[in-house]
């Protein structure tokens, strides 16, 4: 699997646990709900896996809350994923 099919299958994880929160959100506790495990909902592809709530502790600081759709939410979480090396 390359890295393109690991951020592409990411992003799609991403947008499918996402989409379902009550937009906008105004802070990650507004996401919970929409999580199919709630913060221990894993993302997996490749090599690369963690859970909802690692990615809160590792990116929270770089998020811009509030967030207004889930595509600008899972735009910020791939960039902060590539900026801290995750990817």
């Amino acid at each position: 699997m390359t890295d393109d099919d690991v951020e592409a299958d990411l992003r799609a994880q991403f947008h499918d646990a996402f989409s379902d929160a009550d937009y906008p959100v105004s802070s990650q506790m507004d996401l919970v709900p929409a999580l199919p495990q709630g913060p221990g909902t894993t993302f997996e592809s490749g090599d690369v896996s963690f859970t909802a709530m690692e990615l809160a502790a590792k990116l929270g600081s770089r998020q811009e809350f509030p967030y207004e759709d889930a595509e600008s939410l899972v735009d910020d979480v791939m960039e902060g994923l590539r900026e801290n090396g995750m990817l």
